[in-house]
C-alpha cells in the first residue's frame, strides 16, 4: 500500500513545519536552515539535500512560492495556503501537547 503524503493528509512534518515559519519572510535556502536552527537553540538542524526536497514539495503543494531574484540565490515566500495549513497543523500540535499533559499530570488516571 502506498504512503500518504503528510501534506495530502493536512499534516506537517517537523521539518515542514519550521521551513514554513521561516519563510514567513522571504528567504533562501541557507538562511531557512539558518533561521530554523536558531530558533530551535540547534534542536533541528535541516541538511540542504532535506530542505530543498521538503521545498520542492512546499511549491508543489503552493504552501510557498519562488520569487524572482538576480539567479544567484533563489528565495521563497510562505503563501496564503502555507499560512493557513501552519495554523491548523499549530492546533493539532497544541491538541497533542495537551493529550500528553493531561495524562503525565496524572488527570487522566
Amino acid at each position: 500500500m502506498p504512503r500518504n503524503d503528510t501534506i495530502e493528509l493536512g499534516e506537517l512534518t517537523d521539518s515542514m513545519f519550521y521551513i514554513l515559519l521561516a519563510l514567513t519572510e522571504a528567504r533562501h535556502g541557507y538562511l531557512i536552515m539558518q533561521f530554523v536552527e536558531e530558533l530551535t537553540n540547534g534542536r533541528i538542524k535541516i541538511g540542504p539535500a532535506s530542505m530543498y526536497t521538503i521545498i520542492k514539495k512546499l511549491v508543489n503543494a503552493q504552501l510557498i512560492e519562488p520569487l524572482e531574484g538576480d539567479g544567484k540565490k533563489k528565495s521563497y515566500v510562505i503563501t496564503t495556503q502555507g499560512r493557513a495549513l501552519v495554523a491548523e497543523d499549530l492546533k493539532r500540535r497544541q491538541a497533542i501537547v495537551d493529550d500528553a499533559r493531561f495524562i503525565l499530570e496524572g488527570e487522566g488516571q
